[in-house]
């Protein structure tokens, strides 16, 4: 057993449907620009030979949702619903896509909470979204469901409601780099392992959480979140 010198912090970690263990999350990897209208109303191209990415500390995770406080050091939270994929396995090395599934432990919806301010002025001046994006509880998620329950994701439509007004919906066809692209790119990148999650970005329709509001997402027929932002 390993001394620390202080006590070691709680690893995050998410429900699995069917099973009592929880699974460990090591990295949290985040797609930009995965969907074309919404990369147009934030006044982005999409390079479809670069995908755009960022991270989010593992222990932003808020497991199950819930009510959670506003974040500090910003007038304007917006909620980017999205696909979350989680790796079961490490990859060795770079992955074709054709390869890529089979390292694929289950899947679940997430919000991408971001601090839009924050980033708007980030990318005014040419800086890094870390304070945007990579702050306490950015990253509510839902119970994992197990690869070979979810079936064909291409056919399910994600989607996000807040007090009861549906804001963003899309087919997941309309991802621009599919689930076995992105692990391949990011394979690329990173030393990919068995705990990571990969945020795959939002659809068009991304909008203000304000104090009181409640929100719903979920993957048709898959899966469930609900939460709220503390007045």
């Amino acid at each position: 057993m390993t001394d620390y010198a202080i006590p070691a912090p709680p690893v995050p970690s998410l429900a699995i449907r069917g099973m009592s263990a929880r699974f460990p999350v090591r990295r949290i990897y985040c797609v930009g620009r995965n969907f074309a209208e919404h990369a147009k109303e934030m006044g982005a191209s999409i390079d479809r030979g670069t995908p755009v990415f960022f991270a989010k500390p593992a222990d932003a995770i808020v497991a199950g949702g819930g009510a959670q406080p506003y974040p500090s050091a910003t007038r304007d939270l917006h909620h980017e619903v999205e696909l979350v994929v989680a790796l079961g396995r490490d990859v060795d090395g770079t992955i074709a896509p054709d390869a890529a599934l089979a390292h694929v432990f289950g899947y679940t919806v997430g919000l991408d909470l971001t601090r839009r301010d924050l980033q708007a002025q980030a990318k005014a001046k040419g800086l890094p979204w870390d304070v945007a994006k990579g702050f306490d509880r950015s990253a509510p998620a839902g119970e994992l469901v197990p690869a070979a329950a979810a079936g064909d994701l291409a056919a399910r439509t994600l989607w996000l409601e807040v007090n009861g007004e549906r804001r963003q919906s899309a087919p997941l066809s309309d991802m621009v780099w599919s689930v076995a692209d992105i692990v391949h790119e990011l394979s690329q990148r990173f030393e990919l392992r068995a705990g990571d999650l990969i945020f795959m970005g939002t659809p068009a329709g991304v909008a203000a959480l304000a104090p009181g509001d409640r929100w719903h997402a979920g993957i048709e027929g898959l899966v469930e979140l609900q939460g709220s932002i503390d007045a």
